[in-house]
């Protein structure tokens, strides 16, 4: 995944290390808590890594603090939530949550282009589950290829190289629920059959 331009996030280096310091926490401890290699977040928070939202979720996550305290996002009186786009990798990302350490929310909206875009797969942690909303969403997940109309779902585990792109040019949008690594964004729909009908009796 593309970073995020530097001028986007200026000051946050030293916002996270404040943050890690406050809590006590070594880079060895963050770097084994997240995932992410020490030198990385080193980097990080000498301003010399650029932050990324795969970099941001982890670390949102173990400090228990939502993304905009990471980032800076000033705070107001108003109780209502003020959804600010953020604009990456080509598309455009509205938070929908703030709770701290769950599932994180996201309605995404990939515009409309005049020729297919070149996919670049990602990985990083975690495990994620989509719903499209509208359009048709081209869905690269390893070696498969896949076509979702509007109404349909999936979900898969993020280490798995992926990308997200429209299918046909068009518009799409679709909701996002990215959680940690082994989090279910929804429970099975069909109850277990009981034990005497597995059998056959």
């Amino acid at each position: 995944m593309e970073d995020v331009p530097q001028d986007e996030f200026d000051g946050i280096g030293p916002r996270l290390r404040a943050i890690r310091r406050a809590r006590g926490l070594t880079l060895a401890t963050l770097a084994e808590a997240t995932g992410v290699s020490e030198s990385t977040l080193s980097r990080l928070e000498s301003g010399k890594r650029r932050p990324t939202l795969e970099l941001l979720f982890p670390l949102a996550r173990i400090y228990g603090v939502p993304l905009d305290d990471l980032v800076g996002a000033p705070r107001t009186g108003d109780p209502r939530i003020h959804l600010k786009p953020i604009r990456r990798f080509g598309a455009v990302f509205v938070p929908l949550s703030r709770r701290p350490g769950a599932i994180q929310a996201f309605k995404m909206i990939i515009p409309a282009s005049d020729g297919p875009r070149e996919p670049t797969p990602q990985t990083h942690e975690g495990f994620e589950w989509l719903y499209v909303l509208n359009g048709r969403l081209r869905l690269l997940l390893g070696e498969r290829d896949l076509t979702l109309e509007a109404g349909e779902a999936a979900e898969f585990d993020t280490t798995l190289p992926h990308w997200l792109g429209s299918a046909d040019g068009g518009t799409v949008e679709l909701l996002i629920l990215f959680g940690p690594q082994g989090t279910r964004a929804h429970l099975r729909a069909t109850p277990a059959r009981p034990s005497r009908e597995r059998n056959g009796q």
